[in-house]
């Protein structure tokens, strides 16, 4: 298995290389083909892989995406959802996502003032992000990476980024005091009682306690959950997969981006669900390759590090297929956006930046028994 490794960490390469100039200013295309477009947030999360990628023209174009991103600032210092528009503007991941990648990147190429005004005035406006003037950031439905998913008030997900770049940056004291307030254990915090992993979201009284496995991986990842408690993380997650396998309800020896999934009639069902969202598809439950490169990387830091081989080979396996009838030159490597948790069908675009992208981060952080960059 390891040469069939070997083999798709080329192809994601080869993703790569396509995908790193289009139509638009040459900036790197989100997918191969059905999305021209830079959209801020998966190319921003395709650096983990670039940063592996040992390729010096990927991390240049990744260069230009930061420094575009810089120029196209709001003038409070929002960064926009596509990297060449600057009035394109409302998503609640993507300046969160700069301050951590802009981090990486100073790391990476040893430039510690990179961009040191831009980030400075991101900083800025994610200071004044939260709801109740304290640490935890607030954000509005549909505003992060889920345009189908309602995450209201305090996102895991983008807490979890917040954490993440507040270390990254050497905000020590910041970071702590903001670990201290996601682990409160009176509702106003993400722990939920009774189960390891923390809350979807949560706003005053309300709270929604799906598992988002992306957000509950970069908690693990960034270190807002300490070593016990990602551990029992990791096993929890797996027996309730388990349980999903044994019900018929996935397919795959991947998890799904959300669980359980959200049926008709649950209080957190939308009507648009039943036409964009269906249980067990796209932010509802669907597999997605970026997530999962996501949570291998955070079963390796974990310390479980023959489970995260053994989803490697899975995820080798998942970012292979195609869509069924669609030929061309991607060959037997299609990388799809997401895959039905069912059946294990590749919907979405082929060509997936961040799919590429983080099939390598995972890879590299098997191969190294560690949670690479953070």
């Amino acid at each position: 298995m390891e040469s069939a490794i070997q083999l798709t960490k080329q192809a994601a390469i080869d993703v790569l290389l396509h995908n790193r100039s289009g139509p638009f200013d040459g900036l790197p295309r989100t997918a191969g083909w059905g999305y021209p477009e830079p959209y801020t947030r998966d190319l921003l999360i395709s650096a983990l892989g670039i940063f592996t990628s040992g390729r010096e023209e990927l991390v240049g174009a990744l260069r230009e995406v930061l420094e575009t991103l810089g120029r196209n600032q709001g003038p409070h210092g929002q960064i926009p959802s596509l990297v060449q528009d600057p009035e394109n503007r409302g998503a609640s991941d993507t300046t969160p996502l700069f301050l951590l990648v802009l981090g990486m990147f100073r790391r990476h190429t040893g430039e510690a003032a990179f961009l040191e005004a831009a980030g400075a005035k991101a900083l800025t406006w994610m200071a004044y992000q939260t709801t109740e003037d304290r640490d935890l950031v607030g954000q509005q439905p549909t505003s992060d990476w889920r345009d189908e998913q309602w995450v209201l008030g305090h996102g895991l997900y983008v807490n979890a980024l917040v954490h993440g770049y507040l270390r990254i940056l050497g905000l020590n004291r910041q970071a702590g005091a903001f670990r201290e307030a996601a682990n409160r254990v009176d509702g106003r915090g993400f722990l939920t009682p009774g189960q390891p992993t923390y809350a979807f979201w949560f706003y005053k009284v309300l709270r929604n306690e799906r598992c988002d496995v992306l957000g509950n991986s970069l908690a693990i990842l960034t270190g807002l959950a300490d070593g016990d408690r990602a551990r029992e993380m990791v096993g929890w997650i797996e027996a309730q997969c388990e349980a999903l396998r044994r019900q018929g309800e996935l397919a795959l020896d991947l998890p799904p981006c959300l669980f359980p999934f959200v049926q008709p009639g649950d209080w957190d069902w939308h009507a648009r669900d039943g036409i964009y969202n269906p249980p067990g598809s796209y932010h509802n439950g669907g597999v997605w390759p970026f997530v999962c490169g996501f949570y291998i990387a955070a079963l390796v830091a974990a310390g479980a590090y023959d489970l995260a081989e053994r989803k490697l080979l899975a995820l080798t396996a998942l970012v292979q297929r195609s869509k069924k009838g669609q030929i061309h030159h991607s060959g037997a490597f299609g990388f799809n956006e997401w895959f039905r948790a069912q059946d294990g069908s590749p919907e979405g675009e082929e060509w997936q930046t961040w799919s590429a992208s983080m099939y390598l981060y995972a890879a590299a952080c098997v191969e190294a028994r560690e949670a690479l960059f953070f």
